[in-house]
This record gives structure tokens, C-alpha cells and sequence, in this order.
């Protein structure tokens, strides 16, 4: 499962192709999915076809040049300022819930406004629970059997940036942030006993929010059978399935969407994947979970070499990222396919969004930075 690494090389070039592939199938894919949308002028976009790509086009040379600068920065000086990121961005999802500074698009006030470009905190604070989380488990390492040392001061603190998510509402990344915390934690050496307790703690808590909020409740039920309801409830759901559906094996052919053109909500955003599936086939998504598969695999491979040369930081850094793609991209494939709840959730690295592409490249920049050291490491050199 693991591939050995290339002493040869400076940095992990089958990374490097994975990651190159993603973002250029994002960049392709979105353009189909919301030329109809922009041709319409909706969104602002004056009714240039190419509004989206473009913006998404500037979207990636944004991420790639944050990217390239958090690249330069040792993980040592990440693991220094773990708390200050995660403190930032805990006060930018609390601007987020003040009228008047925070923007509220379809009922849910995750934005910011930077009067170019919208800025979503949950994005950025996944990035910082990673960081944190890795931080925290490697500073009490030797509390991880212990559950008022170990695990509460971590529980508390998830419990607050937990509670400000979903005053947004967004449970979706409530969902990643924990899975990233929790993952931490099991892989530093938690108590297994604690960690099963914890579990079981956690599906009571979830369904408890499920049950007590009506809107997750309809959500649900809505998931649970699309075809009920489907002009109300089922109505996104339903229209996903449609579009894979119609896909089969290899697709209707790109830009021959149907479901694009008016009929799938959020096909360039939430719903990417379904577009995909139809004009793709069942080929494209398989290819995309490919990708990402591979891309999980090699951050859990970067991250089990930095633990082998005892950088305990890096490696759990490493493989949270890996974490943090895998399971967001699993909610996304679940959702559309409806196999999950509709979730607010975009496909990493593919879907259209400033905030999510930035925090990608920053994340995918720190795990390249991760093995780039590993290997300065294992050639004997400093840095």
C-alpha cells in the first residue's frame, strides 16, 4: 500500500501528478457544470459563459501562490504557532455570526464579506484543527491514557468551535473537524477504551442534533426517500441521482449535462460530482474516487515516514490532511449518491470556492513540505 520513496527526487512526484489531475479536472468540470448558470447572467456573472471558470481559474492561482509560501515555512514553526491559527480562526467564525458583518446566503450565515471575494472560516479553521489537533496530541502524549488530562481539554475546545459551526448552520464541517480531532487522537495512543466511549458518546450527540433541529430532521427524511417529495424535500437529491442515472458506464459526453441546465441546485458547488457521474459515466466518478484514494494513501505514507524518523508533529499533521480529504470526499460522495443527508460540503480540490481551493493548496503545500523534509532528513542534511 505504501510506495517507497524516491531518494532521488526533492519532492513526491506521484503527489504531485495526483494533485495536478484533481485541480484540472475541478477546473474542466466546473466550467460545464455552471456555463449554463453564467450564460443565464445569474450569480452576478453578467452573462459571460466562462464567469465561473475564470473566477476559478483566479481561484487556483491564489491557492497556489499561498500555497508556495506556506511551503517555505519549516513544520517546526507551524507546530510554534498552532494555537495563535486556531484562535484566529475561532474570532473569524464568531464575526461570522454578527449582523452585519456576516453574510447569509440560502439561510446560513458562513461568510465574510472582503467585498471581491466571500471568505468562509469553517474552511480555514479545518485547516487549523489539523494543525491544533496535531499540536495538542504530541504535547500530551504522555496523558493519552488519561481522560481529565488528555482528552477533556481537547473536548472543550472542539466543543466551542463545534457549537459557533453550527450557529452558521454547518454541520457538515462540525462533522469534519471532528473526525480530524478524533483521528488525532487515536492515532497519538488514546486509550482505546476511552476512544470507543468517546465513539458511542459522539453518535448520541449527533443524533440528539439530528433530532432536536426540525430542519436536520427534514433533511433526513428527505434522504431517506427522495421520490416522496420530490419537488420539495427530495427535490436535490432526486436530481443527483437523475444525472448519475443518465450517465452510465462512460457518460452522455462533456457538456452534455442535462441536469445542469436549470433542474440540479449547486451543480457546480455541492453537487459537482453528480455532473460528473452524467456526463462522465460511472468511468469519471470511479477515476475521481481513484484519485482521491491515492491521494489519501500517499499523505498516510508521508505522514508514516516522518513518524519513522520520529517527527511526531509532521506525521500527524500528514495524515490528518490525508484525514481531512478523505472524509469530506466521502460526505460529498455520500450525498450525492444518496447514501448520506445533503450536507453543505463541497468536493476538495475540485469544486468552485475561493475559501476551499486556498485552504487546499495551503493544506497539500504543508504535506509536500512534510516529505520534502523527510527526505532532507534521510539524505543527512539539515534544515
Amino acid at each position: 500500500m505504501y510506495a517507497p520513496v524516491n531518494m532521488e527526487a526533492d519532492f513526491d512526484r506521484t503527489l504531485f501528478w495526483i494533485v495536478l489531475f484533481l485541480f484540472g479536472i475541478g477546473l474542466v468540470m466546473v466550467y460545464s457544470a455552471s456555463i449554463a448558470i453564467a450564460d443565464a447572467g445569474r450569480h452576478a456573472s453578467g452573462g459571460h459563459p466562462a464567469y465561473f471558470l475564470v473566477r476559478q481559474a483566479v481561484f487556483l492561482v491564489m491557492g497556489f501562490f499561498m500555497g508556495a509560501i506556506a511551503f517555505q515555512v519549516p513544520m517546526r514553526t507551524w507546530q510554534k504557532m498552532a494555537l495563535y491559527l486556531f484562535a484566529v480562526a475561532a474570532v473569524l467564525l464568531v464575526l461570522v455570526l454578527i449582523p452585519g458583518i456576516g453574510r447569509e446566503v440560502n439561510g446560513s450565515r458562513r461568510w465574510l464579506s472582503l467585498f471581491v471575494i466571500n471568505l468562509q472560516p469553517s474552511e480555514f479553521m479545518k485547516l487549523c484543527v489539523v494543525i491544533y489537533a496535531a499540536d495538542y496530541t504530541v504535547r500530551k502524549a504522555a496523558y493519552m491514557q488519561d481522560l481529565k488530562k488528555g482528552f477533556l481539554p481537547m473536548f472543550l475546545v472542539m466543543f466551542v468551535s463545534g457549537f459557533l459551526l453550527l450557529q452558521e448552520p454547518d454541520f457538515g464541517a462540525f462533522a469534519v473537524i471532528t473526525a480530524i480531532a478524533m483521528s488525532a487522537l487515536f492515532l497519538g495512543g488514546m486509550n482505546w477504551k476511552l476512544f470507543v466511549g468517546l465513539i458511542g458518546m459522539l453518535l448520541i450527540g449527533f443524533v440528539l442534533l439530528i433530532w432536536t433541529s426540525p430542519y436536520r430532521m427534514k433533511r433526513v427524511v428527505g434522504f431517506m426517500d427522495p421520490w416522496s417529495d420530490p419537488f420539495g424535500k427530495g427535490y436535490q437529491l432526486s436530481h443527483a441521482l437523475i444525472a448519475i442515472g443518465r450517465g452510465e458506464w462512460f457518460g452522455v459526453g462533456l457538456g452534455g449535462s442535462v441536469e445542469k441546465l436549470f433542474y440540479l441546485p449547486e451543480a457546480h458547488t455541492d453537487f459537482l460530482l453528480a455532473v460528473i457521474g452524467e456526463e462522465l459515466g460511472f468511468a469519471g466518478i470511479a477515476a475521481v474516487i481513484g484519485l482521491f484514494a491515492w491521494l489519501v494513501i500517499r499523505a498516510f505514507s508521508i505522514g508514516r515516514t516522518a513518524a519513522s524518523l520520529e517527527r511526531y508533529f509532521p506525521a500527524l499533521v500528514a495524515q490528518g490532511i490525508g484525514i481531512w480529504l478523505g472524509v469530506q470526499t466521502i460526505i460529498n460522495l455520500g450525498v450525492n449518491m444518496g447514501v448520506l443527508p445533503t450536507k453543505g460540503l463541497t468536493l476538495p480540490l475540485l469544486s468552485f470556492g475561493g475559501s476551499g481551493i486556498v485552504s487546499n493548496c495551503i493544506a497539500l503545500a504543508m504535506l509536500f513540505r512534510i516529505d520534502f523534509e523527510n527526505r532532507l532528513l534521510m539524505k543527512g542534511k539539515v534544515f
